[in-house]
């Protein structure tokens, strides 16, 4: 039986090489994308984390079929779906099951998602931008208290207008509109390195899609797609946590695999902060030779400084001389990792105004989405329970920095993204006991 607490003895650097394995963000859509066609797809790189596990298993229920080849290949093919609804013990305990709507409408012609409950508790991500691109397209959705229900027999190219550029509704759309006849354009989309290699290997499948300047994609539907093989981008966020974990640290650390394509803007943040950084051709060595430096931050989407990468770097600025001061304009409730950095000595104050920058879309609400943090902090060993993904990662990188011994439990967060982070943490000299 797997144990979900550990204990961390605190104050030893990080140093050593370590592998970065396919996007989390980037494996999930791609087996969803899979499923448009009934040919075979397969997938290089693929990550062995929990969430991939989890849209595996929705897949399956509704027809796939998977086989893996060591180390890093996923096979799948969906000749037919089983059934049109996604089962009611797998659909709420994952977002991703709203995205199964388009494989389920151009495959099936209608499409049950149980309404989900499940996903990191970083604020509300509402699927309203998902349904109401549906309609534009030309589904009938129904909202019902347990349920989406959504029927089309064909689906039509539309002119639909994001609200907010949201990466999931992003992605659904793409998905969609592949197959909708017509053109689609959707204009204020997100462009994530993840949606981009959504988008590469749809167009391997046959699919028409163009991106313009301005956040505009515009597809022209196709009447079927079909298989093809895919190499999965290297998960950005894992990087720059690993990066963050030994920039503050004051160890060294080279991560294989992490590519400065997708880590521009959280490299050029880096070196403004005082880290440094050297790029090799398969990989990326961090580390520091001096103090570090107070910042102003402000997350935003891509291109911008992404709000994935904002809990390991607050972490980072509790080692940072001076007052840095952070603002999150995408999720509303990000910070909640912070009372656990300050039950350890973190010296950090959260408020509800827009911070550091421009007034954001949280300016009129009562959230608390920007933080002044005072540093450099010496931070003391403390038991700390994972409340989600990303601040659990912060939450070890806090444990190696602090002073003495700290207990963490709920590990099994943080394994939805991380791929063998019990070894890696050991191969770079992190003592873990097992509770």
């Amino acid at each position: 039986m797997r144990t979900d607490t550990w204990t961390i003895e605190g104050g030893v650097p990080l140093r050593g090489e370590v592998r970065v394995s396919g996007a989390k963000n980037s494996i999930t859509k791609l087996m969803v994308a899979s499923m448009l066609t009934k040919e075979p797809c397969s997938f290089y790189n693929t990550p062995h984390i929990g969430d991939s596990q989890i849209t595996r298993a929705i897949c399956e229920a509704l027809g796939a079929v998977f086989t893996e080849e060591p180390p890093r290949t996923l096979h799948v093919q969906t000749t037919t779906f089983a059934r049109s609804e996604v089962p009611l013990s797998l659909g709420t305990h994952n977002r991703l099951a709203i995205m199964m709507v388009a494989p389920l409408l151009h495959r099936t012609g209608q499409a049950v998602i149980p309404i989900a409950a499940g996903g990191d508790r970083i604020g509300q991500r509402p699927v309203n931008f998902h349904l109401e691109g549906y309609r534009r397209l030309g589904a009938h959705v129904e909202v019902h208290d347990a349920a989406y229900r959504v029927k089309a027999e064909r689906l039509y190219g539309a002119e639909i207008v994001l609200p907010y550029p949201s990466v999931s509704a992003t992605e659904n759309l793409l998905l969609a509109a592949t197959m909708a006849q017509g053109r689609t354009f959707i204009r204020n989309a997100a462009i994530e390195p993840e949606i981009m290699d959504l988008v590469i290997c749809l167009q391997k499948m046959g699919a028409i899609i163009d991106y313009n300047a301005d956040r505009t994609f515009v597809i022209e539907g196709v009447e079927s797609l079909y298989g093809t093989t895919h190499d999965i981008m290297p998960d950005r966020i894992v990087a720059a946590s690993l990066g963050c974990a030994a920039v503050a640290s004051g160890g060294e650390v080279f991560v294989h695999g992490a590519r400065q394509v997708d880590m521009v803007t959280f490299l050029n943040t880096l070196r403004r902060v005082g880290g440094k950084f050297a790029v090799q051709a398969d990989g990326i060595r961090f580390y520091r030779d001096g103090a570090l430096r107070s910042i102003a931050l402000e997350t935003n989407v891509h291109p911008g400084f992404m709000t994935d990468w904002q809990p390991p770097f607050g972490l980072l600025l509790t080692q940072a001389e001076g007052m840095s001061v952070v603002h999150e304009t995408v999720f509303e409730d990000r910070f909640g990792y912070i009372t656990a950095l300050q039950k350890m000595g973190a010296d950090i104050a959260l408020y509800n105004a827009c911070l550091g920058g421009a007034a954001c879309r949280f300016h009129s609400s009562n959230y608390r989405h920007s933080c002044i943090i005072k540093g450099p902090t010496r931070l003391r060993g403390a038991q700390i329970t994972v409340p989600d993904l990303r601040a659990g990662f912060t939450y070890l990188i806090a444990a190696v920095l602090a002073e003495g011994c700290s207990t963490i439990t709920g590990l099994s967060h943080i394994e939805r993204g991380y791929e063998n982070l019990e070894e890696s943490l050991r191969h770079l000299g992190v003592p873990i006991t097992k509770v």
